[in-house]
């Protein structure tokens, strides 16, 4: 885990800060707008704000040796999780399944979520936070018990309610922003969706694979000689 989060460190460096960086300066553009706009009340506003942020990472090494220590922690935190699902499920994770599990890790924590809660930028409107993480929660529970049934009960009734746990918080809905006025243009709130899809889907492939020969090598020093 911690092996695939150095190399997803390296692919938000060179993918996705880039993007971030200039939805920031698209969000401090607007804000901008908007003091001039208001005058003395807007100023005051802000400087309370400044005041309330607490330590953030600056651009350059900062945010790059922070999003790569937590992508590091995130694959270690997710490497177990799947580890976990294999031992409650008595799944195996082999070398020839590893892929596999990984894939099925992207689809439930980031794909299936994503239908609903795209990857946001700064600046990027959104719905009540803590609706949102219920509603997130709730669709990796779903979509992973689906993926469950799906692999590993034969039983008539498994796929059915499979197709049911997976689609349902889909048709319940992601909470909505309020407006969806931003300062970012879509196109760049697109692009940086696709890339954190495609980010998040070679982190989660790689836990897979990295997982899957961790866990083999153990088991094969362990046999007596």
């Amino acid at each position: 885990g911690i092996a695939a989060g150095l190399i997803m460190g390296a692919i938000q460096h060179v993918r996705l800060t880039p993007m971030i960086v200039a939805a920031e300066r698209f969000e401090t553009s607007g804000h901008d707008h908007d003091h001039a706009a208001t005058g003395e009340a807007a100023e005051a506003e802000a400087q309370a704000h400044d005041h309330g942020e607490g330590w953030a990472p600056a651009d350059g090494w900062q945010r790059t040796l922070s999003t790569t220590v937590t992508a590091m922690l995130s694959g270690a935190a997710f490497a177990i999780l799947l580890a976990a699902v294999s031992l409650v499920s008595g799944l195996a994770i082999t070398r020839r399944n590893g892929i596999v599990w990984g894939l099925c890790g992207f689809i439930a924590v980031s794909l299936a979520p994503a239908a609903g809660l795209a990857p946001e930028l700064p600046g990027m409107p959104a719905g009540d936070l803590a609706a949102r993480q219920v509603w997130w929660l709730g669709t990796i529970a779903a979509t992973g018990l689906g993926l469950y049934l799906i692999a590993a009960r034969r039983e008539a009734w498994a796929l059915p309610l499979a197709v049911v746990l997976i689609v349902l918080p889909h048709l319940i809905g992601a909470p909505a922003p309020v407006s969806h006025e931003s300062a970012v243009p879509p196109g760049l709130a697109a692009a940086f969706a696709a890339n954190a899809l495609a980010a998040n889907a070679v982190f989660w492939v790689l836990i897979g694979v990295f997982l899957s020969f961790t866990l083999n090598r153990f088991a094969q020093d362990s046999i007596p000689s």
